[in-house]
Formats: structure tokens, C-alpha cells, sequence
């Protein structure tokens, strides 16, 4: 074998290995259904089909805007520590930012993000701007939530009846 073609089955073997460890697909029983996503046969993607990362192809996924209401909003670790934050009062978004250690525009789009479905108040002082939690828009979370708690409450209720009657009951023998 000559010293450029070797180099070249070399290189090539190398590059199907990098391609093999990147596939999620890799390992499945059905090589012909990795060789379609990864395989030399998909030159362009189908329009059905929308480009993720390293090749990899997945269909297009409807998801549900975060401003859409106050559930999705919420979703979001971050958005539901912002809302932790300002619990004790009204906040500058630099304060926001020292007591988060996020940086600054990542508070503002979470701050956007909630401002847009309610749930923070904005308002300008000067250069500032400070923001509050507004507590009419948290009501259909509170009301949501309310149903669960109740039912909670009643099942920690019923165990703490049965262990006082387990208490009760070896206390008498």
C-alpha cells in the first residue's frame, strides 16, 4: 500500500471513529438507520428536518413561548431564584445581579421575561430601574398550588394519626 493512500485510509478511519463516539445513535442494531443520519447518504437537510449540532439532525419540536403565561415563565431555575430575591422587597437589577452572581444582561432577559407575563413590576428611579414582584399575577400559581397543598396537608395528617396510634399502642404493652 503506497504511503498516501494509507495516510488517507488512516485518516479516514479517524474520522469515521470521531463521527462514531459523537453519534448518539451509536451502538443501536440498526446500522442502515445510523448511516442515514450520519452516513455520507444526507449531503443537505430535509426541510422537515432542522440542524442541531456536529450533523445531527432532529425534527422540528414545538415549544411553548416562556412568556406565554406565568407556568412557563416559572419553568426556568433562574427566573424562580429572581423571584426569591425580590420576596424581601423591591430591587435594583444590579443588586439582582451580586445576590445571583449571574451576569447582568442574563438578569435582564429573566426580568424581561417575567415583567412580560406579570409577575414583576418595573419601575425607573433615574438611571436605575427598580423591579418588585407583583402579587395579583402570582395568585393563579398560588390558587394552583393550593389544591396540592391541601391534599398534602391531609395525607401527612392521616400519617401523623397512624403514628400516634402506633405510639399508643406500644405504650400499652
Amino acid at each position: 500500500m503506497s504511503e498516501t493512500r494509507r495516510n488517507r485510509t488512516a485518516t479516514k478511519s479517524l474520522a469515521t471513529r470521531d463521527e462514531a463516539s459523537l453519534n448518539p445513535i451509536h451502538g443501536s442494531e440498526n446500522p442502515p438507520e445510523r448511516d442515514l443520519f450520519f452516513g455520507s447518504t444526507l449531503q443537505t437537510a430535509p426541510e422537515s428536518l432542522t440542524y442541531v449540532y456536529n450533523g445531527i439532525y432532529i425534527g422540528i419540536v414545538a415549544r411553548s413561548s416562556t412568556t406565554s403565561d406565568v407556568f412557563n415563565a416559572i419553568a426556568e431555575a433562574h427566573r424562580r431564584e429572581i423571584l426569591d430575591v425580590l420576596i424581601t422587597g423591591e430591587k435594583a437589577v444590579g443588586t439582582i445581579v451580586n445576590d445571583l452572581s449571574m451576569s447582568q444582561p442574563q438578569v435582564s432577559k429573566h426580568l424581561r421575561v417575567l415583567s412580560d407575563v406579570g409577575l414583576v413590576k418595573c419601575r425607573a428611579d433615574g438611571r436605575r430601574r427598580l423591579y418588585r414582584l407583583d402579587h395579583d399575577h402570582l395568585r393563579p400559581l398560588h390558587d394552583w398550588l393550593e389544591k396540592y397543598e391541601q391534599t398534602w396537608n391531609g395525607r401527612l395528617d392521616r400519617m401523623d394519626d397512624y403514628l400516634n396510634d402506633l405510639q399508643r399502642k406500644e405504650g400499652l404493652q
